[in-house]
């Protein structure tokens, strides 16, 4: 992706400018050296959005980024022990059976829980 010259806190004030009516959208982008193509890309983008919810933003899609590696990672760790079960010829422990099920004495039929 490339870097662009402006932050995203920036994109917004110029948008903020625009709704504010003072100026034109042209003028706007003449004055701040943005094509009007990258200005209705911001317009799409951040429409209705604050300084401080674009900050949030970013911090949501880094955070859910992560969580993606974890549970792929995590996904990788099952298949390779599932083949390893199959390699040895052994039985799956019945917490891998089923995916994304594990055994608990919570889970069981008239279990602690219940």
């Amino acid at each position: 992706m490339n870097k662009s010259r402006f932050t995203e806190g920036q994109s917004v004030k110029i948008l903020g400018e625009a709704a504010a009516g003072k100026k034109s959208q042209a003028e706007l982008c003449r004055e701040h050296g943005v094509s009007q193509n990258t200005f209705y890309v911001w317009k799409r983008k951040y429409s209705g959005l604050e300084t401080q919810d674009v900050k949030r933003l970013r911090e949501l899609e880094a955070e859910n980024d992560a969580l993606k590696r974890l549970l792929a990672e995590r996904d990788l760790e099952v298949d390779a022990i599932r083949r390893l079960f199959r390699k040895n010829g052994r039985a799956l422990p019945s917490g891998f059976r089923e995916r994304g099920y594990r055994w608990t004495p919570a889970s069981r039929p008239g279990g602690p829980a219940a």
